[in-house]
């Protein structure tokens, strides 16, 4: 397994740790409270991911302020929702309703980057929104207020995403981490005077805690993403399903049901599917093909023999050259 992978899987694992230990909060301390301690705590490890060459005294140096900005409040909105549906229903069903968030992404980049959408990925998303249906069932059991709230968070995800997606290939990544985590403990802050309360000294052990690991995540994704390409690191996500229901059970006493496994599954693995390309998909289909790989890619994939000789392709005409950093048009 590449190295790269391993790391993301560790991110994951403490993102889902840090979860856990805000579900664990439930209501001793309010929402913005949580929110402001745990974006506090997490600049410490925030400050080791600088690049060379970069200052934090320079983080408000934007190019696209506005876009910047909008990514901020998308984070604080998007933070507070998930908690909320955190320490309000099962982490299972907030994780399941969170990772609708690929679907808004495609769909704002498909109406807003103009980016081109293939049916087979259209296909996969609208599996995983079967899974989530299964999951929490509207119009068969209640839908809470924490429901809609990881659902606004999904949404708010696909904005900082998609304005990400817009603005790193130009922005320094001080000012890339720095807006969101500046945003979240300025306006927690203020909305969280009017129920303030100060933490005992275990709350503040588990809120650095949450700030620890969180900041430890990030540092491990960002060495994930350099040593591993983004198709075998972002299947790793749904890793947090798995995790979800072993803290659900180990420490909240939730036990999903059949038909709640079943959709987690829809879930994880329609997500899966989505977000590796389109080359994995075909090798993982015809590996599950029961004629074998040619019943799916047809001759053009038949292996060659041992003697058998390749027919001569002709070379392609040259294609000029594109920074892969440079902004998509």
């Amino acid at each position: 397994m590449p190295t790269g992978v391993l790391f993301s899987l560790g991110a994951y694992l403490l993102y889902s740790c840090c979860d856990a230990i805000i579900k664990g909060f439930g209501s001793q301390l309010s929402v913005f409270e949580i929110a402001f301690w745990a974006a506090l705590f997490s600049f410490g490890p925030a400050m080791l991911t600088k690049p060379k060459g970069e200052h934090w005294h320079e983080f408000l140096k934007l190019k696209h302020p506005w876009l910047v900005h909008l990514r901020g409040l998308s984070g604080v909105a998007g933070n507070l929702a998930i908690i909320y549906a955190f320490i309000s229903i099962p982490l299972a069903e907030a994780y399941s309703l969170a990772f609708l968030a690929p679907v808004f992404i495609v769909g704002l980049s498909r109406f807003i980057l103009k980016e081109e959408v293939t049916w087979a990925r259209w296909l996969f998303l609208g599996a995983s929104f079967c899974g989530v249906l299964l999951v929490v069932r509207p119009g068969f059991r209640a839908v809470e207020p924490g429901h809609l709230a990881a659902l606004f968070a999904a949404l708010a995800v696909a904005v900082n995403t998609t304005v990400l997606r817009k603005v790193a290939p130009v922005e320094k990544r001080v000012s890339l981490i720095g807006v969101p985590l500046g945003y979240i403990v300025l306006i927690n802050g203020v909305l969280m005077i009017p129920q303030f309360q100060l933490p005992s000294v275990q709350e503040f052990a588990l809120l650095l805690s949450i700030g620890a690991m969180g900041g430890t995540g990030n540092i491990l994704f960002i060495a994930a993403t350099r040593r591993a390409n983004a198709s075998q690191i972002a299947p790793t996500q749904y890793s947090q399903i798995a995790w979800a229901v072993i803290f659900g059970v180990l420490l909240f006493g939730e036990y999903p049901d059949l038909v709640t496994y079943c959709g987690l599954v829809v879930v994880a693995v329609g997500g899966m599917l989505n977000v590796v390309s389109d080359e994995t998909r075909i090798r993982i289909f015809s590996r599950l093909s029961l004629f074998g790989p040619a019943s799916v890619m047809g001759e053009a994939s038949k292996p060659l023999g041992d003697d058998a000789v390749a027919p001569e392709v002709p070379p392609a005409p040259a294609t000029p050259t594109r920074d892969p950093l440079a902004p998509a048009k």
